[in-house]
């Protein structure tokens, strides 16, 4: 039986892969390694006689730029309350879902953020961060921040997880309103 359209079928001819041609003779191929040779040495006298750009780490702390995007941390207000209202924006914005986010009613005895809600849990998985900041962005109360702290290495992937006690900025510290010294 034959099929219509598959009576006529073309044979695909194949590419043969071919070394390069032979040089016209022996001498102008040792010419051109030699060439070759000189010009990768140029390379390395060249970042010989440069001075170093080694930096002794833990004594030496280095220069980080401006955008640097490190480790999370969740902000507070002044008054201590955390800025974080638990809405789950930066869980939902994040593209490797490293966040995961519960949130709460705000207790009215004990307001732990400003809004009827917050976080009442918050857990990112420092593991699988790519630290692109949509997090940040999709915050609304500006909660979620990428701090400079770039020393994540640990030995332990469950110390990789931090949760929210971790990630929160500590409390600011206030004078007392009563107090005796002047200023």
């Amino acid at each position: 039986m034959v099929v219509p359209g598959y009576e006529r079928r073309e044979t695909v001819a194949f590419v043969e892969v071919k070394s390069p041609p032979p040089p016209a003779n022996a001498l102008s191929g040792a010419v051109a390694d030699v060439t070759a040779l000189a010009r990768g040495l140029g390379v390395t006298l060249g970042y010989m006689f440069q001075k170093p750009v080694t930096v002794q780490y833990p004594e030496e702390r280095p220069r980080i730029s401006a955008r640097h995007r490190g480790r999370h941390e969740l902000e507070r207000h002044d008054n201590g309350l955390e800025k974080c209202v638990g809405c789950e924006l930066c869980a939902l914005a994040c593209p490797s879902k490293a966040i995961f986010v519960e949130g709460a009613e705000n207790p009215p005895d004990a307001p732990v953020s400003i809004g009827e809600r917050y976080a009442k849990t918050y857990i990112v998985n420092m593991i699988r961060c790519i630290f692109c900041g949509f997090c940040v962005e999709a915050c609304p109360t500006e909660a979620l921040q990428l701090k400079k702290v770039f020393e994540l290495a640990d030995y332990t992937r469950e110390s990789m997880i931090y949760s929210k006690e971790t990630l929160l900025a500590p409390a600011p510290k206030r004078e007392a309103t009563d107090s005796w010294m002047p200023g």
